[in-house]
Parts: structure tokens; C-alpha cells; sequence
């Protein structure tokens, strides 16, 4: 099958070419058209669907461009605005008519004769979303909107100055590889007690939200709001039970990879005991490696990279480089985090992180370029429904990415010890990550379980999961105020709740497609492409068998795949 990154906007019939979001007098009629239109046959139904998709993809795209705008500017108040107007005057509107529309699809008597193999996913979509429905929920779901952005707001703000000079928390991360140990401990405290500033605003903030979340839930008529968002995410292929066992699988099997992980840290570096500073740090006389200084040389060196993997790949990073799709570079005033942002009418993606030169940038990069491709392909479906995958294989599909590269980030590197020590760092990246995903997994199970628990008892179950999951190897001792807070770094909790299980599934699947890839390079990214073009269009079991993959992330499973990856450190480090 042939791929184009050559990206065609979504032509309009049903809108105006020139219409633009403004009010919702302006929008509505648009709806209002769709909801009174009479469907007498299967060819009017089929008609029907690509107008409500070609209003859906104009009006999310619009909310993207708000939300994008917003979070690379968190100081700009008109931009915020914008943002809170569309989800308090516009999005409670289109929730009313959207409920409508989706009883009118299903109570059509043309859609038992949509092909039920291409449509069975979407439709599936369509009647969860009905059961789901409350009137009640849409003025909270508004309120929610609204506050789940005022952590991008407050951790913004937050920097911090060291020898005379002002830092952004990510900026500052770059420093705790400094040699120095003394200035890397000076700087995990700054970093640290600056966040603890904000602590009880933080605070404050989550307890809001698991507040109206659980409202939420039960209006839906759900016991909490963990059910309530496992049915709304979509989770039809797994259950609270399997999260729960991969808690334990990632103890039993994984934990002690960690461990060895930072023993060997520790007798490299030296040091008795190893602190939570030391852990980004390099032996004495080893540079901290840099592979880029700005954001636009990052993206140069990440178009060589994916073009060395793939030249669609790379093709689909310069066609965003030319769309203007990119805000890489980390400064005050802007949203933590990084993120992939499908547009679904223009369809080239956003790319939003804040570099600062590390390591882990490169990956961060890679990982949305993953993200991008995704997208890329996924584009040329018919409906915008279509394109709304589970979070469960977009995750494979940057992840994955991330694996892929590896070999090729010789562009970021003049030498091959620099080369080895990136892959290695990305490698100990793969095997870490696991016991903070299971960390947020099992809080946020307990969170939205016991929604009226106090602030003194979150802290408590907060630092009982973290002990549960943290390194023996790693001497904690005296730090237990900032550990207590630590919590509030993971902005998943605040702004997309209960997301987090999936990079530990996808991480899973995409360490299987990156066995397939050390086998047949070629037949790996077919698979890859092959699967990531299918959108939404099939259930997550089969998207992962479309990869070459099985989804299963048993304890057995995860053994096998820790095996694997610990065998290839051990060969990159010979």
C-alpha cells in the first residue's frame, strides 16, 4: 500500500468555505440541519454521516486551535478566554445536539445496512456514548473544561533561579546531569520546593475535580467514577482486574530490573548512598550528552533521523514544518508537558514540548513523531470517527517510535560512545518508566474509589503506592515532604484522569514490534504503517493483531518482554 505526507486539507460540501467558529447563532444552523434532515434512503444515511463528519471535524479543530494557542501562552488572558468561551458557550450546545444525533443514527432503519465490519467500532462508539449521555453532566462537564486547564496555568508560572539566572523546570532538569553533585542536589530542592509553593492550590484543584468527576459518575448512575470512565474511555478489551494485575506483574518482574538498573548507577558513579539527584548524573570526566542546543535543530536532526527509518516519516515532519505545526522550545509562561494534537480538518498535527537540550527531549521528540504519524496516516479515512483510536495503540505508535530510531540517532551524536550511551539511557527510559505508570494507575484507582477522602489521607495512600513501587536502591531519607507532593508533577491526573495504564500496555506492544524489527526491519514498519492506518476502525485486539501483535499484558507476558529488553542492554553495553 502507498502512503502520501502530502496532506489534503478535508474538502468542504456541507459548510461554507469561508465559515469560520465565531458564535454558536452561526453554528447551530449547521446541526439544526442534520438533526431535521429527513434520511429515506441508504444513500442519504451515507450523506448524512459525511456531513455531521465534515461539522464535527471543523468544529473540533477549532477547539484544538484554542486549547494549542492557550498552552503555548499561559499568560495570555485573551487566549484563555477564547479557550473558556468555546467550552461554556459552545461545547454544552453541541453535547445537547450530539446526543440527539447519535439516537437519530441509531433509531435509522438504513444503519443495520452499514457495512457492520467497517462501522462495527464507530457504532459501538455510538451507543455507549447514548448510555452515558445525562443532561445533568454538561454545565459540570463545562466547569471541568475550564479548571482542568488551571494546572497548565499554575505550573506555568513556576521557575526557579540558580547562580543568578531564571530557569524553567524543565530547563532546570538539564542541570541535575551537571557533574557537580552539590549543584545537583542545590537544584532537585529548588525544583522541589518551588513546586511545594503550590501545593495547596494544587490541592485544592484536584479535590474540585475528583469532586464534580464523581458528580459525574453518579448521575450517569455509576458507582464511582473509575467505572464511569473505563466505560467512557472506551476500555471494552480489559478490566480493573487486569490493571490490578499488572501492578503486581510490574513488581514481580520489572522492579527488580530497576534495581539492578541503579546498582549499577550507583557503583558507576561511586556513591554511597545514591539520592534521588544523582540519578540523570554521569561519572566523573563524562560529559552530559547534548544532542541539539535549540528546538528548530532538534526538529532538523528528527527529520534526518525518521527519513534514515522511513522517508514517509520524515516527510511527514516536513510537511509540518512547513504547515508552522511546531512550538518545541521550553520558556516561561508555557504549559508543562508535550503532546501530539490531531487536527482532524487540516490534518497535519500540532507538536507542543519544552525542550531544553537533554536526552530526553530526543525522545520526547521521537515519541510525538510517532504520535504525528499516526495521525498522518489515519487522515485519508472517511469520517472523523474513523480516526478516533484507542489510546491503547496511539501509544504503540510513539513508543514504538522511539524504539525504531534508536538506531539512527547518530544524527544527534559525532561518536559512537555517545550513540551507545543514548540508547542505553532510552533502554533504562523503557524498563523505569514501568513502576511510575503502575504508581499513577493504582493512586488514581484508589482516588476515584474513595472520591471523599481527605487531603491527609490522599497523602498517606499517595506515599504507601510510591513506596510500594520505588527503588530499595535509592536512598529516599529526609525528602519525604517533597515525595508527599509528588504527586502534582503528573499533569494526567489533572487534565485527562485515568490516563496513564495505556503507556504501560502500549509500552509492551510497542517493545513486541521492536522484537518483530530486530528480525525484519521492513516487514516491522509494514506492520506498523499497516495497523496505524486502520484509525478507529477496528477493536483494539485486532488493531494489535494488524501489528503482528497479541494484546496481553499478563505477568507471563511482560517476563518475556523484560527478558528481551534487558538482553539488548546487555549487548549495547559489550
Amino acid at each position: 500500500m502507498s502512503y502520501n505526507a502530502d496532506i489534503q486539507k478535508v474538502p468542504r460540501h456541507f459548510l461554507s468555505s469561508d465559515f469560520i467558529v465565531t458564535d454558536w447563532n452561526s453554528l447551530e444552523p449547521y446541526f439544526k440541519n442534520l438533526l431535521d434532515r429527513t434520511i429515506d434512503s441508504y444513500s442519504d444515511l451515507e450523506l448524512w454521516l459525511k456531513d455531521m463528519s465534515e461539522l464535527e471535524a471543523v468544529v473540533s479543530e477549532d477547539a484544538c486551535w484554542r486549547q494549542i494557542k492557550m498552552t503555548c501562552d499561559t499568560e495570555n488572558k485573551s487566549l484563555e478566554e477564547a479557550f473558556v468561551f468555546f467550552v461554556t458557550n459552545l461545547q454544552p450546545h453541541i453535547q445537547l445536539y450530539g446526543d440527539k444525533l447519535n439516537r437519530k443514527l441509531v433509531e435509522c432503519p438504513f444503519t443495520s445496512q452499514l457495512d457492520q465490519h467497517k462501522y462495527f467500532t464507530y457504532l459501538r462508539s455510538v451507543k455507549k456514548n447514548i448510555e452515558l449521555f445525562r443532561e445533568e453532566n454538561i454545565p459540570i462537564q463545562a466547569e471541568l473544561s475550564v479548571l482542568q486547564q488551571q494546572y497548565g496555568v499554575i505550573s506555568g508560572k513556576m521557575t526557579i533561579e540558580v547562580n543568578g539566572q531564571e530557569y524553567t523546570l524543565q530547563q532546570a532538569a538539564k542541570l541535575l546531569e551537571n557533574p557537580d553533585r552539590s549543584l545537583r542536589e542545590t537544584v532537585y530542592r529548588k525544583v522541589n520546593d518551588r513546586r511545594i509553593q503550590d501545593k495547596e492550590a494544587l490541592n485544592a484543584l484536584f479535590t474540585q475535580l475528583i469532586e464534580k468527576r464523581n458528580q459525574v459518575a453518579k448521575n450517569a448512575g455509576f458507582d464511582n467514577y473509575r467505572d464511569y470512565k473505563f466505560k467512557e474511555l472506551g476500555r471494552f478489551d480489559y478490566t480493573k482486574e487486569d490493571c490490578y494485575q499488572f501492578h503486581e506483574a510490574v513488581k514481580q518482574h520489572v522492579l527488580p530490573l530497576v534495581n539492578s538498573i541503579y546498582s549499577g548507577k550507583k557503583e558507576q558513579l561511586g556513591l554511597e548512598p545514591l539520592k534521588p539527584w544523582d540519578l540523570e548524573a554521569q561519572p566523573a570526566g563524562i560529559k552530559p550528552l547534548t544532542p541539539f542546543k535549540t528546538g528548530n535543530e532538534l526538529l532538523q536532526k528528527s527529520i534526518s533521523c525518521f527519513q534514515e527509518v522511513r522517508p514517509f516519516f520524515a516527510d511527514c515532519l516536513r510537511k509540518m514544518d512547513e504547515m508552522k505545526r511546531f512550538d518545541l522550545d521550553s520558556r516561561k509562561g508555557k504549559a508543562p508537558g508535550g503532546y501530539n494534537c490531531p487536527l482532524a480538518e487540516t490534518g497535519a498535527p500540532f507538536i507542543f514540548m519544552n525542550a531544553a537540550g537533554q536526552m530526553s527531549d530526543v525522545t520526547t521528540m521521537v515519541h510525538e513523531g510517532g504520535h504525528a504519524v499516526h495521525s498522518f496516516l489515519a487522515h485519508p479515512l472517511e469520517l472523523s470517527s474513523f480516526k478516533e483510536y484507542p489510546m491503547e495503540i496511539a501509544e504503540v505508535a510513539s513508543m514504538a517510535m522511539e524504539l525504531f530510531s534508536m538506531d539512527s540517532w547518530n544524527v544527534f551524536f559525532n561518536n559512537e560512545e555517545d550513540l551507545r550511551r543514548a540508547k542505553e539511557h532510552q533502554l533504562e527510559r523503557v524498563i523505569t518508566i514501568f513502576p511510575w505508570i503502575a504508581t499513577i494507575d493504582k493512586f488514581q484507582h484508589w482516588v476515584y474509589e474513595n472520591p471523599n477522602h481527605t487531603e491527609a489521607e490522599r497523602a498517606t495512600r499517595w506515599m504507601e503506592i510510591l513506596n510500594e513501587f520505588s527503588s530499595n536502591v535509592i536512598d529516599f531519607s529526609g525528602l519525604d515532604n517533597y515525595r508527599t507532593h509528588s504527586w502534582q508533577r503528573q499533569l494526567h491526573l489533572f487534565e485527562v484522569p485515568l490516563y496513564y495504564i495505556e503507556y504501560g500496555i502500549a509500552q509492551l506492544g510497542a517493545i513486541g514490534l521492536w522484537m518483530q524489527f530486530r528480525k525484519n526491519k521492513e516487514a516491522a514498519l509494514d506492520n506498523y504503517m499497516r495497523a496505524l492506518s486502520l484509525g478507529g476502525t477496528r477493536t483494539l485486539p485486532d488493531l494489535y493483531r494488524a501489528a503482528g501483535l497479541e494484546f496481553n499484558f499478563s505477568p507471563q507476558r511482560i517476563k518475556v518482554l523484560m527478558e528481551f529488553v534487558q538482553e539488548e542492554m546487555e549487548a549495547i553495553k559489550r
